[in-house]
């Protein structure tokens, strides 16, 4: 037996990636009988048969998974964001850093469309968005990566970080996702959308989630999305996914949310300055939504 990653499932067959090809597989009988559910990710150990052809016949554990988009045994997730059109959705991507930290996976920034000019050149009255961009986010240790699939800026480093790992691809639709996996392996030629002019966001141009081999590594362009609940987890565990309050020093209450309670050493660096306003604004709103959350369970 040899072992791979499946790619995608598809009308019975399973297509596993191994030995640096495509198997087209199926399933062992007591699969069937479990009825067993296989996300693109899974490890799998395969039988070959004649040609392309095998069976699966092992499963191994997940190491994580993610529920949208369905993927398994995620190593890094690129968090897509448009220079302008549309503008960067910095609470979107707060939430997204948030929910796949929460499942062990290693966020990476992409900022695309570069080409289109700076977001200080952008910037209008009533943006939500520092003029500076997204670079502040490289100051909390986040790695951030500016693209353009017009000059092909940035593409080079961005396969660097594709290379041996399973990656998602992840984002509001319009931020030009399926583009840059065109620029990245042109022979997929993904189906792409313009942003619609009258409501300022793309048009969903992927539907489903299946794996594909870019380059040394294997990417998956996820169906795109605005909104995005976030993990079940107590109060307390959000800060741990804003780790710049961990530097702000010490709370009056050992067990401040550094919400509602006086002398919080986050609220205090926040207003000198050291935290970024928009970063709190969203913990405080994620906060509201995790003991909301609480109250259910």
């Amino acid at each position: 037996m040899i072992s791979g990653i499946l790619l995608k499932g598809y009308s019975g067959f399973y297509y596993v990636f191994a030995e640096g090809r495509v198997w087209e597989c199926s399933l062992r009988g007591r699969f069937r009988i479990r009825n067993q559910e296989f996300l693109p990710g899974d490890r799998v150990k395969i039988l070959p048969g004649t040609g392309n052809k095998g069976t699966i016949e092992e499963v191994e554990t997940r190491r994580n998974s993610l529920v949208r988009p369905t993927i398994a045994n995620v190593d890094q997730a690129f968090l897509v964001f448009a220079c302008v059109s549309p503008t960067p959705d910095l609470n979107l991507l707060d939430r997204l850093i948030v929910q796949v930290a929460a499942s062990q996976i290693k966020p990476i920034i992409i900022l695309n469309k570069i080409d289109l000019g700076s977001l200080e050149e952008k910037n209008t009255a009533g943006n939500t968005f520092p003029a500076d961009g997204l670079d502040f986010y490289r100051e909390l240790g986040y790695e951030l990566v500016k693209v353009s699939t017009k000059t092909g800026e940035g593409l080079a480093e961005l396969q660097e970080h594709i290379n041996g790992k399973v990656n998602v691809l992840a984002g509001p639709s319009g931020v030009g996702k399926s583009s840059l996996v065109n620029a990245l392996s042109p022979g997929l030629e993904l189906k792409t959308g313009d942003v619609s002019r009258k409501l300022k966001r793309g048009r969903h141009t992927t539907r489903h989630v299946e794996l594909m081999v870019c380059g040394e590594g294997l990417l998956a362009d996820t169906p795109g999305f605005s909104s995005l609940y976030l993990p079940h987890m107590k109060r307390e565990e959000l800060t741990d996914y804003f780790r710049e309050f961990q530097d702000a020093g010490e709370c009056r209450f050992a067990d401040c949310q550094h919400h509602k309670e006086p002398n919080c050493a986050v609220k205090a660096a926040m207003e000198a300055g050291e935290i970024q306003q928009s970063r709190y604004e969203h913990y405080c709103q994620f906060l509201e939504e995790v003991i909301a959350a609480e109250r259910r369970y």
